[in-house]
């Protein structure tokens, strides 16, 4: 986190993904790292992630076991690329890619094979440029023969769109439609980002019912630009949020809410003024958005009968007559005069890990503030 230098998207991912990404395949370090992950997703908040891991089998396997362990519900996927990475970080082959996936897949599904099951496997082909045709015909007939979701990115980089259409000119007339061309893009498809999508993509996008996960805190610290939320959401395009670290600089999604309301700032400045999204959207992107785009609409985002108990217990600051705060630690000041509405826009603009005071999944208490 924070490690994103002066780099646009594929510098970056040569400069400083890459090698720490390889180096999770020592399993000590991976566990150090994966655990501290998953404790800070967890106070901030996360009861549900969606986890890009490594093209190692082993470490990927290893996140699912530790999200399983520490309670998180989660969506674990083995990184597939065979292109445009070192000749160090890569997958051998599409079949070996192929192979190394099933395995992943069948680790994952024996920790829980209930229907229902906390963690669950998910097909990543990191990006398009990253995967040759026959790997992503491959992910393709995977993802048809065992209904799993995809996660994988778009769009994020003007760069990296003509690196597409470079790549895969003669497959498809875009991005989208390279996805759609093997099979990737239907409503259990997450594209991560769709910054720069044509009005054409956003069509095939609604059309096949594949969600996006809008990610402002990445999208401006590396320069990818601003997604139009407003402009997806017109468009009939399920949006949630991410926070995609290490591009972004927080684990919070309560983060990842300010910085989208903050962007679409910055598109409505652009002459769009409809483009600003509320304090109870952004909210709503965090939660039932959320949930929408991982495939759990039913299950979690909401607080409604039939669903699971996923949730977190907010304190505010509160004060005395002389200004000192009363209780537990917070940045967030409530004086006793403000409505309801105004002490919800005071956390979400002005909140952190501290007002997190419990947090649960599936109604088990899975992160407790302690030592205030």
């Amino acid at each position: 986190m924070g490690i994103f230098g002066k780099s646009t998207l594929l510098d970056w991912l040569h400069t400083y993904t890459f090698p720490l990404e390889a180096s999770l395949s020592q399993l000590d370090k991976a566990r150090q790292v994966y655990g501290r992950c998953i404790g800070k997703t967890l106070a901030h908040g996360t009861t549900t992630a969606a986890y890009y891991a490594t093209v190692d089998v082993g470490s990927t396997n290893l996140l699912a076991d530790l999200c399983h362990a520490a309670g998180q519900r989660a969506l674990v996927g083995r990184v597939c690329m065979d292109q445009l990475s070192p000749a160090w970080y890569r997958d051998e082959s599409p079949a070996q890619a192929e192979a190394a996936t099933r395995e992943s897949i069948a680790h994952i599904r024996a920790l829980d094979p209930a229907p229902s099951a906390l963690v669950r496997p998910v097909i990543t082909p990191r990006f398009a440029p990253s995967c040759t045709p026959d790997l992503l015909a491959r992910l393709g007939r995977l993802h048809a023969e065992t209904g799993l979701p995809v996660q994988t990115h778009i769009s994020e980089n003007v760069g990296e769109v003509a690196l597409v259409r470079e790549l895969f000119g003669d497959v498809a007339a875009s991005y989208a439609g390279v996805y759609d061309a093997f099979g990737l893009l239907t409503d259990r498809t997450v594209l991560a980002h769709a910054v720069h999508l044509t009005d054409d993509e956003a069509d095939l996008i609604r059309a096949r019912g594949a969600k996006v996960s809008h990610c402002p805190c990445s999208n401006s610290a590396i320069t990818s630009g601003a997604a139009r939320v407003r402009w997806l959401l017109d468009r009939g395009i399920d949006v949630g949020l991410g926070t995609d670290m290490s591009g972004g600089y927080s684990p919070s999604v309560l983060e990842a809410a300010r910085l989208a309301s903050l962007v679409s700032r910055h598109v409505a400045m652009g002459g769009d003024e409809a483009a600003k999204l509320s304090v109870e959207e952004v909210l709503y992107l965090a939660t039932r958005g959320g949930a929408k785009v991982v495939g759990l609409a039913d299950t979690v985002g909401a607080f409604a009968a039939g669903m699971d108990f996923d949730a977190q217990l907010i304190g505010l600051g509160r004060l005395d007559a002389d200004g000192g705060v009363v209780g537990d630690d917070s940045n967030v000041d409530v004086f006793g005069w403000e409505s309801w509405e105004d002490r919800v826009a005071k956390w979400l603009f002005n909140g952190d890990d501290r007002n997190t005071r419990k947090v649960w999944v599936r109604g088990r208490l899975v992160h407790e503030r302690t030592g205030e």
